[in-house]
C-alpha cells in the first residue's frame, strides 16, 4: 500500500512524497533514513499487521526481511525500554506491540532509536565561523523550511500510516 504526503512547498515547487517500503521518495529524490531507523520501522509494522498480543522474536524479523541480527535485537531493546514494545522472556518470549499502532508517532520511533530528533534536511551551521557561504548560502532557509515540513509530516504520521 502506498501513502501520498504533500509535505509543503519548496520555493514554489510542491514536493509530493511517497511512503513506500519504509522510504520517502520523489520521482528524483529518495530521503533515506538510516538504517537502524528502516529495520525498527519494518519490525515494528510487521509486528502491527499480526493480531494483537502476536509474539514475534528477533530471529524470526532477522531471517524473514534478512536483517543483522545483533543490530536488529539493540534497536528492539531500545524500543522495549520506551515502552514501544513489550519484551516477553523465556521459551515463548520475543516482542509484541505495546501500544496500537494508531497511538505509535513515527517521529517518536525515529528519536528513541537515533536519541535525536529526525533530520533529513537541516543547515548544521550556527554561523559564519562555522561555513565560509554563510552569508552568500542561497539553500540554507530553503532546506530549514524543507526540514520544518518534514518535522510536520514525521509528527503525524503513525505505524499505522506504514501498514
Amino acid at each position: 500500500m502506498t501513502f501520498r504526503y504533500i509535505v509543503g512547498d519548496f520555493e514554489g515547487i510542491a514536493l509530493d512524497f511517497f511512503w513506500f517500503n519504509i522510504g520517502l521518495f520523489r520521482s528524483d529524490i529518495m530521503l533515506q533514513l538510516s538504517k537502524k531507523v528502516e529495520y525498527g520501522l519494518i519490525a515494528l509494522r510487521h509486528m502491527a499487521m499480526k493480531p494483537a498480543g502476536n509474539i514475534v522474536t528477533t530471529k524470526e524479523l532477522a531471517k524473514q526481511y534478512d536483517l543483522p541480527y545483533e543490530l536488529l535485537a539493540k534497536i528492539l531493546q531500545k524500543l522495549a525500554r520506551a515502552n514501544v514494545v513489550r519484551s516477553l522472556q523465556g521459551v515463548k518470549g520475543g516482542y509484541t506491540l505495546a501500544k496500537k499502532p494508531e497511538e505509535l508517532k513515527v517521529a517518536s520511533i525515529i528519536r528513541i532509536i537515533e536519541e535525536s530528533k529526525p533530520m533529513v534536511a537541516e543547515c548544521y551551521t550556527e554561523g559564519p565561523d562555522g561555513c565560509s557561504l554563510f552569508y552568500n548560502c542561497t539553500i540554507r532557509r530553503p532546506l530549514g523550511k524543507l526540514q520544518r515540513n518534514l518535522n510536520v509530516l514525521f509528527d503525524q504520521m503513525t505505524v499505522r500510516e506504514i501498514i
